[in-house]
C-alpha cells in the first residue's frame, strides 16, 4: 500500500493549498477592518489655491473700504490731537463745537467700522463655505475611488499614515 505522503509533489501541493488558505483568510479578515483617513481642513483652507484666490478676492473687494476706514481713523486722531493741543486757547463755544464734531465723526467711524467688519465676515464665510464645499467633494471622490469607510476632518491626533490632506490639496490645486 502506498502512503499518500510518499507521492512526489503532494507535499508541495499541500503547502500550496495551505498558503492559499491563509491568503484567503487574510483577505476576509482585511475586509472586516474599516479603512480610515484624515484631512486637515485648516491646512486646506490655508494652502489650497482656491482658498488663496478667495482671500485675494476678498482683499480686492474690501480694500477701498479699508482705506477709507484708515483715512477716517487718521482724521479722528488729528482732530483729537488738535482738541488737546488747542484746548487752553480755544474759546468755550469753539471747543464745544469741535468736541461735538469729533464725537459725531467718532460715532460715524464706529458705525462704519462695525458694518465693515460684519460685511467682511459675511463675505469671508461665503467664500470659505465655497472652498469647504469643493474640498468636501474632492474628499468624497477620493473616499469612493479608494474605498475609504470613514474620513475625519477633526481629530486630536492623526497618524501621517492616514493623512490624506496632501492628496486633497494636489487634487484641488490641479482642478481649475
Amino acid at each position: 500500500m502506498v502512503d499518500r505522503h510518499d507521492i512526489p509533489g503532494s507535499r508541495w501541493l499541500r503547502l500550496a493549498l495551505l498558503a492559499v488558505g491563509f491568503l484567503m483568510a487574510g483577505q476576509v479578515a482585511a475586509q472586516d477592518i474599516p479603512r480610515i483617513g484624515f484631512v486637515n481642513t485648516e491646512r486646506i483652507l490655508r494652502e489650497a489655491n482656491i482658498a488663496k484666490s478667495a482671500q485675494q478676492k476678498l482683499e480686492q473687494e474690501f480694500s477701498r473700504r479699508d482705506k477709507e476706514m484708515q483715512e477716517m481713523a487718521a482724521r479722528l486722531k488729528q482732530m483729537s490731537e488738535r482738541l488737546d493741543r488747542d484746548a487752553a486757547v480755544t474759546p468755550d463755544a469753539d471747543r464745544l463745537r469741535r468736541q461735538r464734531e469729533f464725537a459725531d465723526l467718532d460715532k460715524e467711524f464706529q458705525r462704519k467700522q462695525r458694518e465693515f467688519r460684519e460685511d467682511l465676515n459675511q463675505r469671508r464665510n461665503e467664500e470659505l463655505a465655497s472652498v469647504v464645499e469643493r474640498a468636501n467633494r474632492v474628499i468624497k471622490q477620493i473616499a469612493e475611488q479608494e474605498k475609504y469607510d470613514l474620513i475625519l476632518q477633526e481629530s486630536v491626533f492623526a497618524s501621517a499614515r492616514i493623512d490624506l490632506t496632501e492628496k486633497v490639496l494636489r487634487t484641488l490645486n490641479a482642478a481649475k
